[in-house]
């Protein structure tokens, strides 16, 4: 069954039927969200105001670390059952997982200078984001590098998988050393620290967040099988005219 949904004509055929609604519930969830975290979420009696920059933060991080795991479980399926579409799952993430980290560490800079007192400081938690923000620059540099889909997608694979010891890192980075990032507030064994007219704006701008990267997601994959299938067709075509023009030539006349 998985197998055969998951076979690029079968994907272009059902994924089509999802872009669309999950852009309206992108679109939904995110204006329920902002007035939710703007209008409704009162602010915070330590942090005031600058409070509010957790309701994009923190969603950014939970994506940015969301979309790295789907890479590597593609790196697998890529590098372990040759599926064809595994590779084009880990391109078309790896650009959406850059960009949701990129807005974590932007945003984390932002609400840092308040509450820290500087934009950055070399803390456990942000280098470790920082260093996943480079992974997925590397990653994205190397698929350009290499023209030969096959190639890139095993080498792409093979960083992944080594990149990926990177993600415990972040999760445990504040329970393993002193860190001036706070620890876990929502994902605890006893239940979220953070009250409820702050935590449910949070969820559903996390779940707008979720949406919009499953909705960009689909459809860069959507975008790289036909990128291929053009590929495949013009090496086709170029091979075929290659061949008839061979066919039509014929050696000059020699005079006697």
């Amino acid at each position: 069954m998985l197998t055969a949904i998951a076979n690029p004509g079968a994907f272009m055929r059902w994924s089509r039927y999802l872009v669309v609604p999950l852009a309206v519930a992108t679109a939904t969830l995110g204006a329920i969200g902002l007035y939710l975290a703007l209008v409704v979420a009162p602010p915070d009696y330590q942090q005031g105001e600058t409070v509010r920059i957790m309701f994009v933060h923190v969603p950014a991080a939970w994506l940015a670390m969301f979309f790295y795991m789907l890479m590597a479980a593609s790196a697998l399926g890529s590098l372990i059952w040759r599926h064809p579409l595994s590779d084009v799952s880990q391109k078309a993430a790896a650009p959406i997982g850059a960009a949701f980290a990129l807005v974590c560490l932007v945003t984390g800079s932002l609400w840092g200078k308040p509450m820290w007192g500087t934009y950055w400081v070399w803390d456990a938690r942000l280098t470790s984001m920082l260093i996943l923000f480079l992974i997925y620059c590397g990653i994205l540099a190397l698929w350009r590098t290499i023209e030969d889909p096959a190639q890139g997608a095993r080498a792409v694979s093979i960083l992944t998988l080594v990149g990926a010891i990177n993600i415990p890192i972040i999760k445990f980075s504040v329970d393993w050393w002193f860190t001036l990032h706070q620890g876990a507030s929502v994902l605890r064994m006893s239940g979220p620290a953070i009250h409820s007219s702050i935590l449910q704006p949070l969820l559903v701008m996390a779940a707008a967040f979720t949406c919009l990267g499953v909705t960009l997601h689909l459809a860069g994959m959507r975008t790289e099988v036909l990128r291929r299938r053009v590929r495949r067709l013009t090496l086709i075509e170029a091979e075929r005219l290659d061949d008839s023009s061979v066919g039509t030539l014929s050696p000059h006349p020699v005079s006697a």
